[in-house]
């Protein structure tokens, strides 16, 4: 799902592109509310349950760190300046250069992070490593309950955003927080001792 919402929403910022470029900001605008902005609310929520669900963290390798700062950068820059840009563009017909560079932009950041991905780049950060012994700090797989979550709650948003006719993440952001408090909860529960034989 997280590989699906990427691609998807590196797709809608190359299909913006091209529409602007095109000069259609009207069908950009739509494009974004009804198919971008879901993608990337998806994208971002897979990308954390991962992040929450497994060994990889979110601050315990630099990468995954990167690949969040990315994110959290572009769906800031998405919702407070590519919305309103795009809607004022449909409005007067006329799409301006900043816009259509920052669709370019939105979609190499997206291949960026899909390099981040596969070369896993840098060091483990310092929370990456147990301070007091130097060891790598392991982190538990959540159950499959959180992945099954993962799957279904962007899917379930997607619809509620085609009954409703605007991105809603609303079932993304309850079912993070029950991830997020899965993941606390179990990198507090001691380990399981073994038993002598």
């Amino acid at each position: 799902m997280h590989v699906l919402t990427s691609v998807g929403w590196m797709s809608m910022a190359i299909v913006l592109f091209v529409l602007l470029l095109r000069g259609q900001p009207g069908a950009a605008h739509v494009v974004d509310v009804s198919l971008l902005a879901p993608l990337a609310n998806g994208s971002a929520f897979t990308g954390l349950v991962l992040a929450f669900g497994t060994a990889w963290g979110l601050v315990v390798h630099r990468w995954v760190l990167a690949k969040f700062a990315i994110t959290f950068v572009q769906l800031w820059a998405g919702i407070f300046l590519l919305s309103g840009a795009l809607d004022a563009a449909a409005a007067t017909g006329d799409a301006p250069w900043p816009l259509i560079a920052g669709t370019v932009v939105m979609a190499s950041a997206i291949a960026v992070q899909a390099w981040l991905s596969v070369a896993k780049p840098g060091p483990r950060t310092r929370w990456g490593t147990d301070q007091t012994t130097g060891r790598p700090v392991k982190l538990p797989t959540a159950p499959g309950w959180v992945f099954v979550l993962g799957t279904t709650a962007p899917v379930a948003d997607l619809a509620l955003t085609v009954a409703f006719g605007f991105p809603s993440p609303v079932v993304q952001v309850v079912a993070l927080t029950a991830v997020v408090v899965a993941r606390r909860s179990a990198v507090r529960r001691p380990a399981p001792r073994a038993v002598a034989a």
